[in-house]
C-alpha cells in the first residue's frame, strides 16, 4: 500500500504534521496581480529571498554609511574577514573541512580558476569528459580551456552520453570510455546533479573510477548543494564549484563557492592565477612583501569580495544551519516522492518523468517531458498561477523546495496541469 494518498485533504495533513511548515513563513513568496500567492517551482533556477535578507545587507549598508572605510575592521561584521563568516555553515552545507571551502567570484569564473590548476593537458593527455547534456556554460568553458592550450575543442572533448530513446546516463558507459581512452583524459568534470533530468551522480564512485586513470576530477555542483547531501570531502573530488542563487537563495547573480580538497591544501607549486586575497593575512596590507599564498581554498581568491551579496549569503546559510541538510533531504523526498505518485496516477501515457525514480539518484526537482507539448503548455500553466520551467524541446522542470514549498503545492501544481492537458 502507498504512502501516499490521493486527494487535497491528503495534502493538507501532510503540511500539518511538516515539522519545517514554519520556514516557508520566513521567505517572500511572489504573488500575482490580484494579492495570491503563486506556485513558485522554480528554486532550482533562482530561490526565494528570505525575509531576513533585507536586514542583514542593511546591517552593511549602514556601517558604510557611519564608518565609511574604517568598516573593513570595524563594521559589526568586520569586511576584511567577512567571507570567514560563512565558511564553517559552507562546509559544512556541502559535506566538507573548512579549509577545503571558500565563496567568492561567481560559478563559471570559478570552474576555469579550478581548470588553471587542475587541468593539466599535455601532448598524449590532454582530453577532458563531460556529460553530453551538460549545462552549457560548463560546455562552453571546458571547450575554451582545450582552445586556450591550443587543442581542437571538438577533439578534444570527450562526451558521456545515454543509450539511446533513454535520458539518463549509466556508470558502465562511463567505465567503458576510461577503460578506452582513460590515457588520454587529463580531466574529468561533470554537473553533480545534472540540470535538464536532475539525475545525481554518486560523486564518490565517478572520483574512484577517474583517480583509478589518473584523471583529476571536478564537479559543477550548481544544482546539488542547497539540494542533496554531497559529502564532497568524502568523495575524493579534487574540486568542485556551485553558484549560491539556485537552493541556497542568495539573490541573482550572487557569489559562488569553490572546493578543493584537503591533499591540495599546501601544495604551493600547483598552478593557479593568484592575487592580493590569495596572499598571507598577516601580510597582505604590507604591499611589498612577495606572494605568500594562503593554505586551502582561500588560496584561490584573487580579489577583496562584494560584502552586500556576501550578506545575502549569509542571511541564508543562517537559516540551512537551523533545520540543517539532512532534516530537508528527509522532507525533500517526502514532497518529491508525494509530486511523482501524484503525476503517475494521473495515468496519461503522454506524460514521461525522466527524473530517476530512486531517490539516492536524485533532489527536489522533477523533470516532467510531456509529448507532443511545446512551450505554450508551460505558458498555460503559468498563467494558471505556477511558476516552472520549460525546458527545450518538451519538458517542465519541477522543484518543490522544503524550506518554502508544501504538500498543497504540490497538490495544486498537478491539479491544474490534469486541466490544461484534459481541454
Amino acid at each position: 500500500m502507498s504512502k501516499y494518498q490521493l486527494g487535497l485533504d491528503f495534502a493538507k495533513q501532510q503540511d500539518y504534521l511538516d515539522e519545517l511548515s514554519d520556514y516557508r513563513n520566513k521567505f517572500h513568496i511572489p504573488k500575482d496581480k490580484n494579492g495570491n500567492e503563486l506556485i513558485y517551482l522554480t528554486g532550482n533556477s533562482l530561490g526565494l529571498q528570505p525575509i531576513s535578507t533585507k536586514s542583514y545587507i542593511n546591517q552593511e549598508l549602514e556601517d558604510w554609511a557611519n564608518l565609511g572605510v574604517e568598516g573593513h575592521a570595524h563594521a559589526k561584521n568586520p569586511w576584511l574577514s567577512y567571507h570567514e563568516f560563512l565558511t564553517d555553515s559552507m562546509a559544512k552545507l556541502v559535506g566538507a573541512k573548512p579549509i577545503e571551502v571558500v565563496v567568492m567570484n561567481t560559478l563559471t569564473a570559478n570552474l576555469h580558476f579550478m581548470m588553471v590548476s587542475f587541468y593539466q593537458p599535455t601532448q598524449s593527455r590532454y582530453k577532458i569528459l563531460i556529460e553530453s547534456d551538460a549545462f552549457p556554460s560548463d560546455k562552453y568553458a571546458v571547450e575554451s580551456q582545450l582552445r586556450h592550450h591550443g587543442f581542437d575543442d571538438k577533439e578534444g572533448l570527450i562526451l558521456w552520453k545515454p543509450r539511446k530513446n533513454e535520458e539518463l546516463l549509466h556508470y558502465e558507459d562511463l567505465e567503458a570510455i576510461l577503460e578506452s581512452q582513460g590515457d588520454e583524459i587529463a580531466l574529468i568534470m561533470i554537473g553533480g546533479v545534472n540540470y535538464y533530468t536532475g539525475q545525481y551522480f554518486d560523486l564518490k564512485r565517478i572520483t574512484d573510477l577517474g583517480h583509478k586513470f589518473d584523471c583529476f576530477v571536478g564537479f559543477d555542483c550548481a544544482h546539488g548543494a542547497g539540494n542533496v547531501v554531497l559529502n564532497l570531502h568524502d568523495s575524493g573530488a579534487d574540486f568542485a564549484v556551485w553558484c549560491t542563487y539556485k537552493y541556497l537563495n542568495s539573490g541573482p547573480g550572487s557569489l559562488a563557492g569553490c572546493f578543493v580538497h584537503e591533499r591540495h591544501a599546501h601544495n604551493k607549486n600547483l598552478n593557479r592565477f593568484t592575487g592580493w586575497w590569495s596572499h598571507n593575512k598577516q601580510t597582505r596590507f604590507n604591499m611589498r612583501h612577495e606572494f605568500d599564498v594562503l593554505p586551502g581554498a582561500e588560496g584561490w581568491q584573487l580579489s577583496n569580495p562584494p560584502i552586500l551579496s556576501m550578506a545575502a549569503i549569509k542571511a541564508s546559510l543562517d537559516l540551512f544551519n537551523e533545520v540543517g541538510i539532512k532534516r530537508l533531504t528527509k522532507k525533500s523526498r517526502k514532497l518529491t516522492g508525494y509530486f511523482e505518485f501524484l503525476i503517475n496516477k494521473l495515468n496519461n501515457k503522454d506524460i514521461k518523468i525522466i527524473t530517476p525514480t530512486n531517490p539516492e539518484e536524485r533532489g527536489c526537482q522533477l523533470s516532467i517531458q510531456v509529448k507532443n507539448a511545446d512551450k505554450n503548455l508551460h505558458d498555460k500553466l503559468t498563467k494558471s498561477g505556477v511558476l516552472s520551467d520549460w525546458r527545450e524541446p518538451d519538458v517542465i522542470r519541477c522543484a518543490p523546495v522544503p524550506l518554502y514549498n508544501t504538500f498543497e503545492d504540490v497538490y495544486f501544481i498537478v491539479e491544474k496541469l490534469k486541466n490544461i492537458l484534459s481541454k
